[in-house]
């Protein structure tokens, strides 16, 4: 199992923000979830291909390795289709590394010391090259929850501020090439920085905020990193910064001011949020631990009936008498099914094209002007829905 670093590069936007936020977080025990667990297993079946193509392992030792994991609850075939992905955007990479450099270096899964910055600090690189002035750092993110950029990105920063380190004697590293590889949401994204201003970065910023937060200094501040802190369910700067919405009086929109509302509409996922971990923590420590909080208690939830054997169930009703039709209700499978089943290519070939799926568009939503996604204009829409007039 894996060491984590007190102050990690996967957590650094947190601690950059928040800096007492990662001693704080000792006091909690270490949790880890089934998107995590999934995230690793895809990690080490894409290692494996890479290792192959490498040519440290062989097709054989490769297709029994394959064949061990794929008895892991993990394993898919959709699992496969993304890892290959990502395989497929690595060995691009290698390629162009050995078209530029012949003796380019390449590593798999490289331990980075990024320690002259962050007291203690380390991560992993999933893939990095070396081509004389270059270095690249590639990190592969299975998850799909939100795309995740590279830009400005403190953890790919400190990966880069690792492999630097790691080979500045021996190369002219001028430049730093930063990418994110995120098949499941399609997202590719890279930042290139010249080494000198990586430095600054590293020197200014990092490591005074980096030696606070060691220390478990600084000024706590609430923000959309609080997401994945193990503090956050009880944290009280987290709390406090939610809590001011308490200060409007929620009566008829037209009492708030324009600038409330833009204010109010800031902070209410992450209102919505913080209420959510605060729930989900109490009932954690009620159910488990037994916690009794002043004025609530522990009841059984709503349940749904449910058959406990669907084939007992039919044969005891075709018994009874009953047709087929009667106790089926045979429906197409799901788009995601069906794709799985036909494999991307024929369902694109025969689906997609023929335009039996679509997308359609999606539900307006309401969000901060830094989102990527283009302004709709509603009137504009609707004016062209009723053929321009309104």
């Amino acid at each position: 199992m894996r060491k984590h670093a007190i102050l990690s590069a996967s957590s650094a936007a947190r601690w950059l923000a928040c800096p007492p936020s990662a001693r704080l977080e000792q006091d909690f025990e270490s949790t880890t979830s089934t998107y995590a667990e999934e995230g690793r297993f895809a990690h080490h079946l894409a290692e494996l291909y890479l290792r192959h193509y490498l040519g440290v392992i062989t097709k054989e030792q490769l297709n029994a390795k394959i064949e061990e994991l794929k008895k892991n609850e993990f394993y898919s075939q959709e699992m496969e289709d993304y890892v290959q992905t990502y395989v497929d955007i690595a060995i691009e990479k290698i390629s162009q590394a050995l078209a530029k450099t012949k003796d380019a270096i390449i590593f798999i899964e490289q331990k980075l010391d990024f320690s002259t910055w962050v007291p203690e600090g380390f991560g992993t690189g999933d893939l990095m090259l070396i081509t004389n002035d270059l270095v690249e750092v590639v990190d592969f993110k299975y998850g799909k929850g939100v795309p995740v950029s590279a830009e400005r990105n403190a953890q790919m920063r400190l990966y880069g501020l690792g492999a630097y380190q790691l080979f500045n004697m021996l190369y002219d590293i001028r430049t730093v090439r930063m990418t994110i590889v995120q098949p499941r949401l399609d997202n590719i994204s890279t930042e290139w920085l010249p080494i000198d201003e990586l430095l600054t970065w590293g020197n200014e910023v990092v490591k005074p905020i980096a030696q606070l937060a060691y220390e478990g200094k600084g000024e706590f501040s609430a923000g959309d990193h609080c997401q994945f802190c193990q503090a956050k369910y009880t944290c009280r700067a987290r709390a406090e910064a939610n809590l001011e919405l308490a200060k409007y009086e929620f009566k008829d929109p037209d009492l708030l001011t324009d600038d409330e509302i833009a204010d109010i509409l800031g902070r209410a996922a992450e209102l919505v949020s913080w209420a959510s971990d605060v729930q989900e923590y109490a009932l954690v420590q009620a159910r488990d631990h037994g916690k009794k909080w002043p004025g609530w208690k522990l009841v059984e939830g709503r349940s749904v009936r449910r058959y406990t054997d669907e084939k007992a169930v039919a044969d005891t009703l075709l018994q009874a008498g009953y047709k087929e039709n009667d106790i089926y209700k045979k429906a197409l499978k799901g788009i995601t099914e069906m794709e799985k089943f036909l494999g991307k290519k024929k369902f694109a070939e025969l689906l997609t094209a023929a335009e039996l799926v679509i997308k359609p568009p999606g539900k307006p939503a309401l969000v901060p002007e830094s989102d990527k996604r283009p302004e709709i204009n509603r009137i504009a829409s609707a004016q062209q829905d009723f053929g321009g007039v309104m």
